[in-house]
């Protein structure tokens, strides 16, 4: 956030709303929240930090207030936090401690905001904790999922190629919630198939697709492990611009 203050990018930034204890237990074993917030069970950093403890709601909250703002007004946010879709039904894992996307998507649901929700995670790596609550709250019908770490080629021609198509199949979608890993790059120790241009291309085609079908975009910053942390937060950067531009183009949705 300090680096696009600096870069002056024409943003709103406003404060989200924590996600309740409810919107929590939606998504997860209620118990296992409870002793999450409590720090009597390890986070997805695998310790029982309390400063963590207090971030979650917050980190949630702010996936989940940028759905609801799209929702109603049509447009692109930010939500710009990460460490949600290795996060399983009762059980933390990589760096995930709570699912954010799928606390958004059964909120918006139970609040009627929503009845078919996207959710594509371009994250590298497989989203297996979203897919384990989908199945355990029976949301297939409703949410449609695609995650790079199963279903995508990795070759950055054809995964480029491909990626319009994929988009188009969350047509109908009330909101997309998009994951803007920057682990695809081709640096990352944990990636490895697109380098800048490639991923800023996927950005472009990600924001530019979804609103020429007309569907609201809720995104947030997903993995990325390079070090320097430039490297990383540079790529930030660049989907931040490819949001500013699609966002001047989203007036009359």
């Amino acid at each position: 956030m300090q680096r696009w203050r600096e870069k002056h990018f024409p943003i709103d930034v406003r404060e989200p709303q924590p996600a309740t204890v409810e919107d929590l237990a939606r998504a997860h074993d209620r118990k296992y929240v409870g002793d999450i917030l409590a720090c009597r069970e390890s986070n997805g950093f695998f310790n029982k930090s309390a400063s963590v403890a207090q971030s979650l709601p917050w980190t949630n909250g702010s996936m989940l207030s940028a759905a609801r703002h799209v929702v109603g007004s049509r447009g692109i946010a930010c939500a710009p936090c990460s460490g949600f879709h290795h996060a399983h039904w009762d059980t933390p894992g990589g760096f995930c401690t709570f699912n954010g996307l799928m606390v958004t998507a059964l909120a918006l649901r139970a609040e009627g905001l929503a009845t078919q929700v996207g959710i594509l995670d371009c994250d590298q790596h497989f989203g297996d904790g979203t897919v384990e609550i989908m199945e355990r709250v029976n949301a297939r019908g409703w949410i449609r999922h695609l995650t790079a770490g199963r279903d995508y080629p990795r070759v950055a021609t054809r995964f480029l190629g491909a990626l319009p198509g994929l988009v188009k199949s969350f047509a109908g979608c009330d909101v997309l919630l998009y994951q803007a890993g920057a682990d695809p790059h081709i640096e990352d120790p944990l990636g490895g198939f697109l380098d800048d241009e490639q991923l800023a291309q996927r950005d472009a085609i990600v924001f530019t697709t979804a609103r020429e079908l007309g569907i609201p975009v809720a995104w947030n910053l997903a993995g990325g492990y390079q070090e320097p942390l430039d490297k990383v937060l540079n790529i930030h950067d660049r989907t931040m611009e490819a949001c500013v531009a699609d966002s001047l183009h989203r007036t009359d949705l």
